[in-house]
């Protein structure tokens, strides 16, 4: 890969790739880690069909470190969530309760919200993506959803 042909695929990806990151780790630093990991595999690899096919082997690669990490012996624990939430900028405060919420969702979940509603995937993609059936996900995406419905109604009600 050329360096300007890696610039404008960091240009396109790396706030992606830190975004999911991000939702899957809930650690800043973690998820610069991965960003770092899977753009330097991205200019180490160079042989892709097609844009969309590069974009699906990115998100493929920082969903895999997101896990290597995750297994790893010396990964750094996050600390409570209210240290999470400080980093984050949110507009409103309807917004701020939902980050809330879809963060303390376990990781699979998140990953799987953040990859169909921010990133525009559909269900098949995830599952290939994220190497899980496709009821798998479709049941995540449900158990997400429920369990987001259910803690943002109990945080309404006084």
């Amino acid at each position: 890969m050329t360096d300007t042909a890696f610039e404008e695929a960091v240009e396109r990806y790396a706030d992606m790739v830190f975004r999911l990151a991000y939702s899957y780790l809930r650690n800043r630093a973690d998820a610069e880690d991965v960003m770092q990991e899977t753009l330097l595999k991205l200019y180490r690899e160079s042989a892709f069909d097609t844009l969309e096919h590069e974009r699906y082997w990115v998100v493929r690669v920082a969903v895999n470190e997101c896990k290597r990490l995750l297994r790893s012996p010396w990964r750094r624990r996050t600390g409570p969530l209210e240290e999470v939430l400080e980093t984050a900028s949110l507009d409103t405060p309807a917004q701020s309760e939902l980050f809330q919420q879809v963060m303390a969702l376990p990781p699979r979940y998140r990953a799987a919200i953040y990859l169909h509603y921010y990133e525009g995937y559909s269900v098949r993609e995830i599952a290939s993506v994220m190497n899980a059936n496709l009821s798998t996900v479709q049941t995540w995406l449900m158990r997400a959803r429920g369990q987001l419905r259910t803690n943002l109604k109990e945080a309404e009600s006084p």
